[in-house]
């Protein structure tokens, strides 16, 4: 008898699934954006693939719309971000840089202005104005090699030393306000990564791609001069910093990074007792970033590393950007980095990123790195191959098959949904196997579930008079599906990312 009263009572504890507790008055950080970038591939894919694959692309990325199932034709992504060159292009073998698509043009070569260089990139910057995408950027890896102390876009190998000719400070500052105001950015994000050395990986003298380390003071100094001159020219695109390459950068005061004055970031830019503070400035917009890069495993390090970094955000009343992330190295034995990978277990591990740089380190934006890859590698959301051939080489520079990834729809699940203004709220659920966070705006509410294990079943609270909640499932047969439930009842595929979707009261 007992044992009957006991299956009973676990049949009814999952009929009736596991109370949400929703605390729609208690808010956290309001949502920017959820964005990616045009490196390294869109230079190709723009400018070389067929109008009707490119257009294909752009509706993955960008779309909004709905197909005749409400099923989304694409994730509606909020910030794109445009990787704005310095000439290693135009040098070819000479510029050092051995790939081909890891070069960038430059619209600036000989003294004059050329705006139908970066075409490519330009025609996918276009589509995400088509689409109303809210927000662009423009960011630089290096300065125009015209410049550059070794007239080159790739640094000496030394670290925090810059790699620019300190003289022609105004060039630079006249062609980041000229390049801002001409492709009507946003926002502009001078310095990326400036703790790695970027310079040459062989004794060939040969480095990877465009890039420069810089020092907090250095990068303070070229940052109150681009100030200036974006107010003369009375710009309204703002300028974000630092990019740092990890998290650690910008609240650690003793690192690796120390003896060359990188690290520390928040409080180096946006402490007023500090001689490099720049959080005064006119066009600084008053915000931290850093990218989520070999941080993320184990699971302590994913969750201590981004409360370290609220408590220090916080304290300078600062907002965050986690402004880039793909999948490096080996994350602790927890997932590799080699290997492309179009099914769930990335999808999952990188849903598991977000929410923990969501609802630990409060990131008002989370930006994934390349938004289109040729290569065998987990960094890309859509991946391009001619016949099975895979990388970054003449097979899939100029056509390819397009192939999206679950990462791309689970990345969906937030940047579809999670709209710009929108506000963290308090969510709690007792169901140690879920992942759940909660967004509201004036008329919605969203909730975004990451179920890594098997099917669950969760309760939620009514907030309107006969409530019907819209769901938008990516797993290993679904991307963003969509159905309509009644009641509150819900249940959570396994290995899946869940989107729930209703209105407030």
């Amino acid at each position: 008898m007992k044992k009957i009263v006991l299956f009973l009572l676990l049949i009814c504890k999952v009929s009736l699934g596991q109370k949400l507790k929703i605390d729609t008055k208690t808010t956290f950080q309001t949502i920017h954006s959820f964005g990616a970038s045009d490196c390294w591939s869109m230079q190709m894919v723009g400018e070389n693939y067929p109008i009707e694959k490119r257009q294909k692309i752009a509706d993955l990325l960008f779309s909004k719309q709905l197909d005749k199932a409400g099923n989304p034709k694409g994730i509606g992504l909020s910030m794109w971000r445009f990787n704005i060159g310095a000439g290693s292009t135009e040098q070819g073998i000479e510029s050092k840089i051995t790939n081909e698509w890891r070069r960038a043009e430059c619209f600036l070569e000989n003294g004059k202005y050329n705006w139908n260089k970066q075409r490519g990139q330009q025609w996918f910057l276009e589509a995400a104005k088509r689409n109303g995408v809210d927000f662009t950027l423009g960011f630089l890896n290096s300065a125009p090699v015209s410049m550059t102390k070794n007239g080159l876009a790739i640094g000496s190998g030394k670290l925090g030393e810059w790699n620019f000719d300190k003289t022609k400070i105004d060039v630079f500052t006249d062609f980041m306000t000229e390049v801002s105001a001409k492709l009507k950015f946003d926002y502009i994000s001078p310095f990326n990564e400036p703790q790695w050395d970027w310079g040459p990986k062989s004794k060939s003298g040969f480095g990877s791609q465009e890039g420069t380390p810089i020092n907090n003071d250095d990068l303070a100094w070229a940052v109150r001069k681009l100030d200036s001159k974006m107010n003369e020219r009375k710009l309204s695109t703002k300028v974000v910093i630092s990019e740092a390459a990890q998290i650690d950068y910008l609240y650690k005061s003793k690192s690796n990074r120390s003896d060359v004055g990188q690290d520390n970031q928040i409080e180096s830019f946006f402490s007023e007792s500090s001689k490099n503070y720049v959080g005064n400035l006119n066009s600084v917009e008053k915000l931290i970033c850093g990218h989520s890069y070999f941080t993320t495993s184990p699971s302590n390090e994913l969750i201590n590393k981004r409360q370290d970094l609220s408590e220090k955000i916080q304290q300078q009343k600062l907002n965050y950007w986690q402004s880039e992330y793909c999948v490096l190295g080996d994350n602790a034995g927890e997932i590799e980095g080699g290997g492309q990978d179009l099914d769930m277990k990335t999808a999952l591990y990188v849903a598991k990123v977000i929410h923990a740089d969501l609802t630990y380190a409060n990131a008002s934006a989370w930006h994934w790195w390349l938004s289109v890859s040729a290569n065998d590698y987990k960094d890309g959301l859509i991946y391009v191959s001619n016949n099975g051939v895979k990388g970054e080489n003449d097979s899939n520079k100029f056509d390819g098959e397009i192939y999206d990834s679950k990462l791309l729809w689970a990345f969906g699940n937030f940047s579809r949904f999670v709209r710009p203004k929108m506000q963290r709220i308090k969510i709690e659920t007792d169901n140690k196997d879920l992942m759940v966070s909660a967004y509201k705006s004036s008329k919605q509410l969203v909730v975004v579930i990451i179920n890594p294990a098997q099917n669950q079943r969760i309760e939620l609270p009514i907030f309107t008079k006969n409530q019907v909640i819209d769901s938008y499932t990516t797993s290993k047969d679904k991307n963003l599906a969509h159905s309509q439930i009644k009641g509150t009842n819900i249940e959570i595929p396994a290995e899946a990312v869940v989107t729930l979707v209703m209105g407030m009261k």
